[in-house]
């Protein structure tokens, strides 16, 4: 989504899972726009002392004349095992594709590690998921968009996801929405908007698991 950019861009993001702070993940995210193709950077940290792994990922993407738009990404993996007391990496890409059906009809495709690459060591071997994803956003109105996703994982079953984005004032964005992976998992956002600076708070709550949280705080050069 990078592709619509039109000025630079950084943001950071923090996940709260299950509020165990040993499966949290902190990111970073920085976006350039130019006038033939647009870049971005991103890096993320999982974990704690006796595993971890950060994800580097590069992508660059464009914009074909608002008809569709098409990104791949580089991503650069490295995880640490307490057992081997090592680390080790892997490289894998990142595609998506986003075609406008109509002014208000957008259908997009996205895929995350398509050749199944995984990370082996003497004791085990670390699957890193293979993600092929399909989703469609239909435009109400301007300040009120639905979206639908479903998401197939190699070794897992499907994912069903929707929500409905609706900016409810100028700075004010209300999100709720669902999805179904083995349980139906409830979903409520709110974003924030003021000057150059974007807040969002989503959280989710899973019947078994119990909350799942995530803060992101972005910010648009003029």
């Amino acid at each position: 989504m990078i592709s619509y950019i039109e000025k630079a861009e950084m943001g950071i993001q923090y996940e709260n899972r299950f509020i165990i702070n040993e499966l949290s993940t902190k990111s970073f995210q920085a976006a350039y726009s130019t006038d033939f193709v647009n870049a971005g950077l991103s890096f993320s940290y999982f974990g704690y002392s006796l595993y971890h792994e950060m994800l580097i990922g590069l992508g660059f993407a464009r914009n074909f004349s608002d008809h569709f738009a098409l990104g791949v990404q580089f991503n650069y993996l490295n995880a640490y095992f307490s057992a081997i007391n090592d680390y080790k990496t892997a490289f894998f890409p990142q595609i998506g594709l986003n075609v406008n059906i109509s002014p208000v009809l957008n259908l997009s495709f996205n895929t995350f590690n398509p050749f199944q690459t995984n990370i082996t060591t003497e004791y085990v071997t670390k699957r890193i998921p293979s993600v092929f994803s399909l989703g469609t956003a239909y435009s109400f109105a301007d300040n009120l968009v639905w979206r639908v996703q479903i998401d197939k994982e190699i070794s897992s079953n499907y994912r069903f996801a929707t929500g409905f984005d609706y900016e409810m004032l100028r700075f004010l964005k209300v999100k709720l929405g669902a999805y179904a992976h083995n349980y139906l998992v409830p979903c409520l956002g709110l974003g924030f908007k003021t000057g150059a600076f974007h807040f969002d708070l989503n959280g989710e709550l899973h019947p078994i698991l119990g909350v799942n949280t995530l803060a992101s705080l972005k910010y648009v050069f003029k």
